[in-house]
């Protein structure tokens, strides 16, 4: 008796001395994956290089100054040959500098469709990092419904080995009393021994759980939380096409791919501007501070060049040809992502709706379980059943407290999948 007491002592030491769980919130969880998360942050990061893109094409359309500055010197300025080459220009001693101004006038639309397909494919980039984030909520929501299930399950493995510890105490009683045979304490210490085995299997369960959720948090140092249920939601609206409608219209994947057909046009158009002629301006002006005198210290020129293609071996036309292509292929992928999210809905709506249903059967089945342990146990107090009625009874209310908790956090984790369907999850 004094060791058992010693031992209690112990352990409810060790337990105090224990760090303490840190209360976390589905929110809470929420807020810390969109800030920590390597995937969303990689997102934003590609999202922010793809904004710069347009600048480097729009660049074209602005002009471009720059300046240079030649010294040279020379023993004769009657040089005019040079070992191994042609008649060459004298090369005269002077020291001068000078600036270039360049302007395109027109590329008949080429540059400006380029910009306004680059600006679509950023406008693409940032569908695609709303795609990350919502993914990441949902791999988050859907960890802490999975953690906060193995929690309430490991809660009832304790709570069963507790109850299966008092019968088999009480039929070992009842056989030193000589009221019961041995046999009844064998079946007794076996429904034990899987009581433990399935708190065993629950205890495993829960830390596999929480190392899944610090997974989804972006976090690499696993904590021990303890998680807050929320409310549990109500059924679903009685059709899916109001869903479907809203899906093809929130969906950042959706958005991403008809934002890239776009942008797949609109260089399509570019590559069909190449066969135009491109005009341009150039001005230069400089100052020469030594030079000979033949000449004057200063110049300034302008003109104006047109380049026109005439033969390059196809090349135009097969780049032409080419984004042709590749604009049926993006609207393609756009009719086919509208049909996989439509399916998509369909399917995460009908497990809601079944998870749902089993939501209110495992309530119902508890209920009639508990009631039938409350008259097992009666039954053989008064010694006019067996044990193994009894441990029948017990394995069914654990089963029916496993099916009720599974269902109700299956439930919680098929809502937050439907969300993500229909876009809702932000």
């Amino acid at each position: 008796m004094h060791r058992r007491l010693l031992t209690a002592i112990l352990f409810a030491g060790l337990a105090a001395a224990a760090p303490q769980p840190r209360r976390l919130t589905l929110r809470d969880a929420e807020s810390m994956a969109l800030s920590h998360h390597p995937a969303l942050q990689s997102a934003k990061a590609l999202q922010r290089a793809a904004l710069e893109v347009p600048k480097q094409v729009r660049s074209r359309l602005m002009p471009t100054v720059s300046a240079s500055m030649t010294a040279a010197g020379m023993t004769s300025e009657e040089a005019r040959l040079f070992a191994g080459g042609l008649n060459s220009p004298s090369v005269f001693n002077r020291v001068a500098s000078s600036a270039t101004v360049s302007q395109l006038i027109t590329d008949f639309g080429r540059t400006r469709n380029l910009a306004g397909s680059a600006d679509l494919r950023a406008q693409a980039q940032e569908e695609f990092s709303n795609t990350t984030r919502a993914q990441v909520l949902l791999q988050v929501d859907r960890s802490y419904y999975a953690a906060l299930r193995a929690q309430r399950v490991l809660r009832v493995a304790k709570a069963t080995v507790a109850a299966r510890s008092l019968v088999a105490d009480q039929a070992k009683a009842l056989q030193e009393s000589k009221l019961r045979s041995a046999l009844d304490v064998t079946f007794a210490r076996v429904n034990l021994e899987e009581a433990m085995l399935l708190l065993s299997n629950a205890e495993n369960e829960e830390r596999s759980t929480l190392a899944d959720l610090a997974n989804a948090l972006g976090v690499s140092v696993q904590e021990s939380y303890e998680l807050v249920e929320d409310p549990v939601p109500g059924n679903l609206a009685t059709t899916v096409d109001g869903l479907i409608d809203e899906a093809l219209k929130n969906r950042p994947e959706l958005k991403q791919a008809r934002l890239e057909a776009e942008a797949a046009a609109k260089l399509e158009r570019a590559e069909r501007a190449l066969r135009y002629p491109t005009v341009s301006a150039i001005a230069n002006t400089g100052v020469a501070t030594l030079h000979t005198d033949r000449f004057q210290g200063h110049w300034a020129a302008s003109g104006v060049n047109m380049d026109i293609p005439i033969f390059n071996g196809g090349l135009f036309s097969a780049r032409r040809n080419e984004a042709q292509a590749k604009t049926e292929a993006a609207l393609q992928l756009a009719r086919d992502a509208e049909n996989r999210v439509a399916r998509d809905v369909r399917v995460a709506y009908l497990a809601a709706v079944n998870a749902y249903q089993r939501l209110q059967l495992t309530a119902q089945l508890l209920q009639q379980s508990e009631e039938s342990l409350s008259l097992a146990q009666a039954r053989y107090q008064l010694g006019l059943s067996s044990i193994v009625e009894l441990t029948q009874a017990q394995l069914n209310v654990t089963r029916a407290q496993i099916a009720q908790v599974s269902a109700k956090f299956d439930y919680q984790g098929q809502r937050a999948l439907l969300a993500f369907q229909t876009g809702d999850l932000r």
